[in-house]
């Protein structure tokens, strides 16, 4: 039923093996490889065709100076942190809270509601495009942050219950039980019992919905204009002149742009893996 370890399979398997994981790598790799090499050519290089060859001159310092100089870059990243931070918040906050109603009380609908957590995340987004941009204009949060921030939480609430709602069914009812023998009110169980249980999951779901809402290129450019209101994603466009492709200069901001999430995995990564982990094995 499971794969058979590598190490009990054929030698024959085990050296194709050995030899086809560093090629995966490499190739996996090439197009990040690229965008490191692009952000240190030279405009000219890029014109004459020069995109796998060695740069005729390294522009690191030039060019990662120049996007700061010539773009308001530095806002666009205090724009994605102030989406990106409350979303996280907001998204962990809710589904906490309905992942705990929906993985602890047992009631009719319970099922049902749980699906419907579920079903959002089947639609695809884009052909929500149009009715959010509306609403967004109805409702003035067109090109704001609260209303970028609104959406963002509304649309990964679904998954994020998905993901508490599970975690919250395999943690020992017992506990909960034994509280409430106590008297303990219900959500003083969840604020002393469940939560500090859940605090490996929620800091796994931390750093998905962290990535995923840093690296949002859609809603970003659907919902925001502008350096006031847009995230880095978007906002790397602007690097691009309107008759000259400055592929090079978009190539070093996607490098910054990449860092905070990468930053983030490293400093959460014994929590990210625990929580993934937590309950594979009994």
């Amino acid at each position: 039923m499971f794969p058979t370890p590598i190490e009990r399979t054929r030698p024959l398997t085990r050296r194709l093996y050995k030899v086809a994981l560093p090629v995966s790598i490499i190739i996996w790799l090439l197009p990040l490889l690229a965008v490191a090499l692009t952000s240190i050519r030279t405009g000219a290089d890029i014109n004459s065709g020069n995109y796998w060859g060695m740069p005729t001159s390294f522009n690191l310092i030039e060019n990662y100076t120049a996007i700061f100089n010539n773009s308001p870059i530095g806002y666009y990243i205090l724009n994605s942190f102030k989406v990106t931070i409350p979303t996280v918040i907001g998204a962990i906050t809710l589904s906490s809270l309905t992942g705990f109603a929906l993985g602890v009380y047992k009631f009719k609908l319970n099922l049902f509601v749980f699906f419907m957590f579920i079903a959002g995340n089947f639609v695809p987004f884009q052909i929500l495009m149009v009715p959010v941009r509306d609403l967004s204009l109805s409702l003035g949060l067109y090109n704001t942050i609260t209303g970028l921030v609104a959406f963002h939480i509304a649309f990964q609430t679904g998954f994020c219950t998905f993901f508490m709602r599970n975690f919250i069914r395999a943690l020992p009812f017992e506990l909960i039980e034994a509280a409430r023998a106590e008297g303990v009110s219900e959500f003083r169980i969840f604020w002393y019992v469940v939560v500090p249980l859940m605090r490996p999951a929620m800091a796994a779901l931390s750093v998905l919905i962290f990535t995923f809402i840093w690296n949002d290129y859609f809603w970003a450019l659907v919902l925001t204009q502008g350096a006031d209101t847009m995230p880095v994603t978007a906002g790397l466009n602007s690097l691009n002149g309107q008759w000259i492709s400055n592929q090079h200069l978009v190539s070093a901001g996607s490098i910054i742009a990449a860092l905070p999430p990468v930053v983030m995995f490293f400093l959460m990564q014994k929590h990210f893996i625990a929580g993934l982990t937590l309950g594979a094995v009994k």
